[in-house]
């Protein structure tokens, strides 16, 4: 595998990432588009025992409480950002699947403008997901801008 198999490999599977985070959205916006109008009390105290939370702990009071201030005003609001994101992931993914240069660029941007944020937030607490969400993102940062770079100075040839 040459260096420009390696750099498409690298690209597609950012493509598969991308496409697969907007899958996840978008399965997130329409589960919230079918709470419009339902019994979120009734919800939350099912999902809390479905999820065996001890209902005197801290989670579920928090939980509950979170449940209580959606309306269907929120939810429908919640919804359609989700979607709008799953779209420009989606977007995102396709470009970058037929290696396009702005698709690349939209990469390059979109992850570093995630970093400051994911790099707050572990200051604020260690988690293990936010430093694998900070590690993907540097790395989905670095390799575009190194990829970019190449293709600049003409180093990497179709």
């Amino acid at each position: 595998m040459n260096v420009n198999d390696k750099t498409r490999f690298g690209i597609k599977g950012i493509a598969f990432f991308e496409a697969a985070k907007g899958v996840l959205v978008l399965v997130t916006g329409f589960s919230l588009f079918a709470l419009i109008h339902q019994n979120l009390q009734i919800f939350a105290g099912q999902l809390i025992g479905h999820l065996h939370l001890n209902a005197a702990k801290h989670i579920s009071e928090i939980f509950s409480e979170a449940i209580g201030n959606l309306t269907d005003s929120r939810l429908l609001l919640l919804a359609i950002l989700a979607f709008l994101y799953s779209v420009m992931r989606f977007i995102e993914a396709y470009g970058l699947w037929f290696e396009k240069r702005w698709a690349q660029w939209f990469a390059l941007l979109s992850g570093g403008i995630y970093l400051p944020v994911e790099l707050y937030e572990l200051v604020k607490g260690f988690s293990w997901i936010t430093i694998i969400f900070v590690l993907f993102n540097l790395i989905v940062v670095l390799f575009m801008a190194v990829t970019l770079t190449k293709k600049r100075n003409g180093n990497n040839h179709h």
